[in-house]
């Protein structure tokens, strides 16, 4: 029993791909049409092998759009075109399908879903931190578009929370940039960085830790100073130890800030 069932599912599927081949080489557009839609209505419901529906289906859309353009389907078409890149994890051009079907159709009823995953592509599109942020910058741009576009959206949540995810990543950069200066031992130059990553970005989670290195920027510049530079900048360093303080009381930097300021009191004490 077991064997004949084998058999039959090998004879469907072989089946199932000689009709699909029939259907590729065919001259038939509305086979085609219809045949890429069917395959795509069953990969969006989960039936079967997703992945390989939504490839079979896309091997014919590349085949039918051309002659679609300007045609009544040519909308749905082409929502279902640029969502399948989308499926298929293929964010850049899933991105720049949906930014032609919103330009294209700006009536549609789809405008706000395709509108929305345009975007949200641009965010899978951005790169890990320590790498050029160009794709970071346009997916903020991207998704503050469709923000400001479709305000009462059931996406508005998640679209923010993607914003401020990214947003989230240029302060890690900008701010993993200015504590290098701290650790190559470029004191001046990381105060000065430091001091305009805490200007920039007020509410940063890396707010903390720059108003610390900072501070110990400060504090290593000045013990290495000349003598005659010292007591100007360990003023200076004191002046950044109470910053700390007064945002960080119970900071996570606390010892180590207070063990350098009693450093800081002795050396202003031998002077």
């Amino acid at each position: 029993m077991k064997k004949i069932i084998l058999l039959l599912s090998i004879v469907l599927v072989a089946t199932s791909c000689s009709q699909y081949q029939k259907v590729l080489k065919s001259d038939d557009t509305g086979l085609k049409y219809s045949t890429a839609e069917e395959l795509y209505n069953e990969a969006k419901a989960g039936e079967g092998n997703t992945s390989r529906k939504f490839k079979k289906a896309l091997r014919i859309f590349e085949q039918i759009v051309p002659e679609y353009r300007g045609k009544p389907q040519a909308q749905k078409l082409m929502f279902m075109y640029a969502d399948t890149y989308y499926e298929l994890g293929d964010h850049y051009l899933a991105g720049y399908q949906f930014e032609r079907f919103v330009e294209t159709y700006p009536q549609s009823e789809k405008l706000e879903e395709a509108a929305f995953k345009g975007a949200k592509s641009y965010y899978f599109l951005s790169p890990r931190y320590d790498l050029d942020q160009t794709e970071t910058h346009k997916a903020i741009e991207k998704l503050q578009a469709f923000i400001n576009r479709f305000p009462e959206s059931e996406k508005l949540e998640e679209a923010n929370e993607l914003v401020t995810e990214l947003r989230v990543k240029l302060e890690k950069k900008s701010y993993e940039i200015a504590k290098q200066y701290h650790h190559t031992r470029n004191y001046k130059a990381a105060i000065t960085a430091l001091n305009n990553f805490i200007l920039e970005y007020p509410g940063s989670p890396f707010r903390e830790q720059a108003y610390y290195y900072k501070f110990d920027s400060a504090y290593q510049y000045a013990i290495n100073s000349y003598a005659y530079a010292m007591p100007e900048r360990l003023k200076e360093a004191r002046k950044y130890y109470q910053d700390y303080l007064r945002y960080y009381p119970e900071g996570k930097f606390v010892s180590e800030a207070e063990a350098a300021f009693t450093d800081i009191t002795e050396k202003e004490q031998n002077l």
